[in-house]
Order: C-alpha cells, then structure tokens, then sequence
C-alpha cells in the first residue's frame, strides 16, 4: 500500500504553520480518566514498593542532583523518560519501515 502523504509539502511546513484547530484540546478532566496501558493491559497510577541494588554511584548521582532529599523521585522520573523515549523510537522505526516497504518517497 503506497503512503497517501504529502511528503514534500509537510516537510516544507513549520510545526507553527499546521493547522490543528479541527482537534480539540484535552482537557484535564479527561486526562483523569484516561487509563494508562502496558502491552494492551491496564496499569495502576498507585506507586509499587520495590527492593533494588543500584550501584552506588548511581545512587550518588541522584542524592546530588536532589539535594538529599527525594532522589527516588528523581530516579522513578528518569526510568518513565527512558521509557518513553523506548516507545517514541520504536514508533518512529514503525512508521520508517512501513513507508519503506510501501515504496513512498519520503523526502
């Protein structure tokens, strides 16, 4: 299946220039209701306690980099980025391979 994209014109256009006034914005009462999904599954929004070994070092980074004082929230918020970045490059190679095979031309 070939792309239907435009590829030459949206990479003439700046993000400023996209018209996204035909999407509404969510709001933050549906964000409250939104469900977050691992592999499909429903995962609670609740904190897990867990028991690790990290090397000290690394432990040493965040202690620094908190002041002390909550350095696991530090750790919980960079181990959620690395995830999303996971998730964001693996959807981006999807999308690259799949216009690939379809034989689009996306430049």
């Amino acid at each position: 299946m070939k792309s239907q994209t435009d590829w030459k014109t949206l990479d003439r256009k700046k993000d400023d220039n996209i018209d996204l006034s035909d999407i509404p914005e969510v709001t933050a009462e549906q964000m409250a209701l939104a469900y977050l999904r691992i592999g499909g599954k429903p995962v609670s929004r609740r904190k897990v306690r867990v028991n690790i070994y990290l090397d000290a070092e690394v432990v040493a980074y965040f202690r620094e980099k908190a002041g002390g004082q909550g350095y696991q929230t530090l750790v919980n918020e960079a181990l959620k980025e690395s995830i999303r970045r996971k998730d964001i490059e693996t959807l981006q190679r999807r999308v690259l391979r799949e216009e690939m095979n379809s034989g689009a031309d996306p430049a």
